[in-house]
């Protein structure tokens, strides 16, 4: 199990950035860069809400379905929302983790020179790390686009 972090600053209030990341336009955009297919459209299926089942889709180049299964452990508008995941879809399949498979992605804003700090802790499967660290940081650079306009 790998432990990724990434951080961006955005030039942009806390809630602004909040909004844009987690909103259902503007996730689709800067979550783009984890499709294969760049033309299909990736989206989220539950709210950002504690306690909230969530999934994160996407299409693959042929059509079907993949993405990830979680709950949101903890939320606070703003600030900060902990998704723990508890399976995965891969071509239209889920696959459901076992107990002693713990994956999460953390979104931490802090106000910080006049902006947003933005954090992203993940912890995922070994084989994903290359994969993570090519896409993470190219769709924290759409986000801040997007959240300075």
């Amino acid at each position: 199990m790998e432990h990724l972090h990434y951080t961006i600053q955005i030039n942009a209030p806390q809630r602004k950035v909040w909004d844009t990341m987690l909103g259902e336009e503007t996730y689709k955009q800067w979550a783009s860069v984890f499709n294969p297919d760049p033309s299909a459209e990736s989206y989220v299926e539950g709210g950002w809400d504690e306690g909230n089942d969530i999934k994160f889709i996407g299409k693959e180049k042929d059509g079907a379905i993949s993405g990830m299964i979680g709950k949101i452990q903890e939320s606070r508008p703003g600030e900060f929302v902990s998704i723990k995941y508890s399976g995965e879809i891969m071509q239209g399949k889920e696959t459901i983790y076992g107990p002693d498979e713990l994956y999460f992605e953390n979104y931490t804003f802090n106000d910080k020179d006049g902006g947003t700090e933005l954090t992203v802790d993940i912890n995922v499967k070994d084989e994903y790390k290359d994969m993570f660290n090519g896409m993470w940081p190219k769709a924290l650079e759409v986000l801040k686009e997007l959240a300075e306009k």
